[in-house]
């Protein structure tokens, strides 16, 4: 326990979910009664990291640009913020927490009375030869955007330069657009049959084929087998199983597992995704003094019932306001989620919410599913984009199930109207019955989900 008069709270992570637990925590609790100490082993605080990609790519100023509140402006509020500083080992039995400095070296024991694990998540990389090799790059955090871009400073000026992104995932998707926008010729290998895995393969043969026509090689069935490099030690090529494709820079974009090595050694509940299992307050479960939340954590499906990692800033934050209320003496809880995430590659846009067939079939959910092209706008007015929507509905019952959405601008927040009649249980006829704006700029006079919804409803009576 903390030998002071007053509580310790001690954070372990300084992003979205740890500093806003720790911002919320001060806000109700004066310094005179919690000390707040927040431990960071990375040089950068409460940052966008889904900014990454568009600094990368230029089109963003970074990194201070995705900085929303710095080191210096947390300590301002009376927290003690330790940047540099990993911990290495969590004591639940004794409240307290071991650090080490990363830069010297040295260790030290910190007492808790109250303890938040926002460890966030780790990018996967597999143990292949060749992959921590230079030139190899994960991306993370600003540490990990700067060491990029690092990188492709020193190949300035270079011709011909090639760039293979492993993975087609939302990180690959997007370092595939950001290193075509910096000049490379951009190569993705992908393990699956279609990029963006978080879609049917239905919908992601359209991000496949949008890809394929901005000049980005998408290769499927890709089985990344070695990192080949040079006489220097750098990367010069990504090897699979039938071919080897040049590269002087590599990008990992195979996704990301929860950050929880800690949590497990110290005996804290993990699910079957191995990320920390809390109760409706962000309280570990079984634990009455520690909490946690971001990317290390589990949330609950709305539509399924189950639990599932869902590594969004979103619920990041929202799981640090949740965190920052309860242990500041308040209260507030985080029901769960639906899964709805946007992306983009160059002018194509990507959305998705709810479940997609295989997680319907996983657990034991019968449906039906309808598809539609439409356009973002009358059709006859100027710039109407067009887009691809696919519902999934419940057989009999009619209750959605999820929404996926392909096209150009305009097409991406449209999934919104899906991801709150997710949340509100609504079935598609009520859907077809909203009462959505209108007006040829912004939409046809049905809506591209609505009409979806449509063809839903008839599937649904035709079962």
């Amino acid at each position: 326990m903390a030998s002071t008069g007053r509580e310790r709270l001690v954070v372990i992570g300084g992003d979205a979910a740890g500093m806003a637990a720790a911002s919320q925590a001060r806000r109700l609790k004066k310094p005179e009664d919690l000390d707040i100490i927040a431990f960071e082993r990375g040089h950068f605080t409460s940052y966008s990291a889904c900014g990454i990609p568009y600094w990368v790519g230029g089109e963003v100023d970074g990194p201070d640009a995705l900085i929303a509140r710095s080191p210096e402006e947390h300590r301002e509020r009376g927290i003690d913020l330790r940047l540099r500083t990993e911990v290495v080992e969590l004591d639940p039995d004794r409240s307290r927490v071991r650090t080490r400095q990363v830069d010297s070296g040295t260790e030290e024991w910190t007492g808790y009375d109250k303890l938040v694990i926002a460890t966030g998540a780790r990018p996967v990389r597999p143990p292949l030869p060749g992959i921590d090799a230079p030139g190899v790059h994960g991306v993370q955090t600003l540490d990990d955007g700067q060491a990029l871009l690092d990188t492709l400073g020193r190949l300035e000026g270079d011709h011909g330069r090639r760039a293979v992104v492993v993975g087609a995932g939302y990180i690959g998707v997007e370092m595939a657009e950001a290193l075509l926008l910096r000049g490379y010729r951009v190569t993705v290998l992908n393990r699956g049959e279609q990029p963006m895995s978080t879609l049917d393969p239905d919908m992601g043969r359209l991000v496949h084929q949008a890809m394929d026509g901005l000049g980005i090689e998408t290769v499927a069935g890709a089985e990344v087998t070695k990192i080949l490099t040079g006489e220097d030690g750098t990367v010069r090529a990504v090897a699979t199983d039938d071919a080897e494709y040049p590269a002087d820079v590599v990008v990992l974009g195979m996704g990301v597992a929860p950050e929880t090595a800690l949590a497990r050694d110290a005996g804290l509940p993990l699910g079957s995704f191995g990320g920390l299992l809390t109760d409706l307050s962000q309280r570990v479960r079984g634990r009455e003094d520690i909490w946690a939340g971001g990317d290390c954590v589990e949330v609950l499906d709305l539509v399924s019932g189950r639990e599932r990692h869902l590594p969004l800033g979103t619920h990041s934050n929202k799981h640090g306001q949740v965190i920052g209320a309860n242990v500041g003496g308040g209260y507030a809880t985080f029901p769960g989620a639906v899964g709805t995430a946007v992306s983009k590659v160059c002018d194509l846009e990507i959305a998705r919410t709810g479940l997609r067939e295989k997680d319907a079939r996983a657990v034991g959910l019968q449906y039906v599913t309808a598809t539609i092209e439409a356009t973002s706008r009358a059709g006859y007015y100027p710039s109407a984009a067009p887009m691809t929507v696919k519902m999934l509905a419940e057989r009999r019952t009619g209750r959605l199930l999820g929404c996926q959405i392909v096209g150009r601008e305009g097409a991406a927040k449209r999934v919104d109207i899906a991801a709150v009649a997710l949340t509100a249980g609504m079935t598609v006829e009520q859907i077809v019955a909203l009462d959505l704006g209108y007006a040829p700029p912004f939409s046809p006079v049905w809506d591209p989900v609505q009409v979806a919804a449509r063809k839903a409803v008839a599937a649904v009576r035709a079962g």
